[in-house]
C-alpha cells in the first residue's frame, strides 16, 4: 500500500542505487522499511566532507529523511544506523539482491517483511553462510511478497543437494514475473564463469 508523504523523518533504509546528478550530487534510490523504494536527490553527497555522504554507502543500514511529493524527492539527511561487514566474495550476491528489489517492486509501496528479509540476507552473507542458502530464501520470499509465489510450503533451503532444481524453478518464476528482462548481475556472473571456468 502506497504511503506517499510530503515529509519523512528518520526512515530506516538501505541504498540500492546511486547515479550522478551533477558534479557533487546524485539521485539515490533507497529501500525503506515503511515506504518501500524511494528515489531522491542527495545534494552535495559526493563532496568528501558532506553530511550527506552516508547516502552513498551500499549495504549499510541508514536512517534517511526526505521531502517532496513528486516521483523524485529531496533527501535532506542520511546517517549510519549500524554496520554490516560484507566479505568481498559476498558482494556479487548482495548486488543481485539489490537488483532484484529494484526490478521487482513498485515505487513507494511498503514491503516491511521483505525489508526485514533483506537485512537478514545481508547479515547471513556477512557471517559467511553459503550464498546459495541466502539467495534461494530471498528469491522465494520476494516472489511470495509480490504475489507471485510458489503454491507450496517453504522448502528447506539448507538441503543443498536439491538446490540446483530449486534455483532453476525460482529463476524461471522470476523471469516470468520480470517478463524476461535480463538481470545485469546474472549476466556478469555468467560471463565471469565463462571467462574463468573451474
Amino acid at each position: 500500500m502506497s504511503k506517499r508523504q510530503h515529509k519523512v523523518i528518520d526512515a530506516h533504509a538501505f541504498l540500492l542505487k546511486a547515479i550522478p546528478w551533477s558534479e557533487t550530487s546524485c539521485v539515490a534510490t533507497v529501500f525503506s522499511r515503511d515506504y518501500g523504494l524511494v528515489a531522491g536527490i542527495a545534494k552535495g553527497a559526493k563532496r568528501p566532507y558532506s553530511v550527506m555522504r552516508p547516502i552513498l554507502s551500499h549495504f549499510q543500514p541508514l536512517v534517511v529523511s526526505w521531502s517532496g511529493t513528486g516521483e523524485v524527492k529531496t533527501i535532506t539527511q542520511a546517517e549510519f544506523d549500524g554496520f554490516i561487514a560484507l566479505p568481498s566474495k559476498a558482494l556479487m550476491s548482495a548486488w543481485y539482491l539489490n537488483e532484484l528489489l529494484l526490478r521487482s517492486l513498485p515505487p513507494e509501496d511498503s514491503f516491511s517483511i521483505l525489508y526485514d528479509e533483506y537485512v537478514f540476507a545481508l547479515q547471513n552473507l556477512s557471517s559467511g553462510l553459503d550464498e546459495r542458502i541466502v539467495l534461494r530464501r530471498f528469491e522465494w520470499l520476494l516472489l511470495k511478497e509480490v504475489g507471485y509465489g510458489m503454491d507450496e510450503s517453504m522448502p528447506d533451503f539448507y538441503q543443498l543437494e536439491s538446490e540446483p532444481l530449486l534455483r532453476q524453478r525460482l529463476r524461471q518464476a522470476i523471469d516470468n514475473y520480470l517478463e524476461g528482462k535480463t538481470l545485469n548481475t546474472r549476466k556478469v556472473v555468467t560471463e565471469l564463469k565463462n571467462s574463468y571456468p573451474r
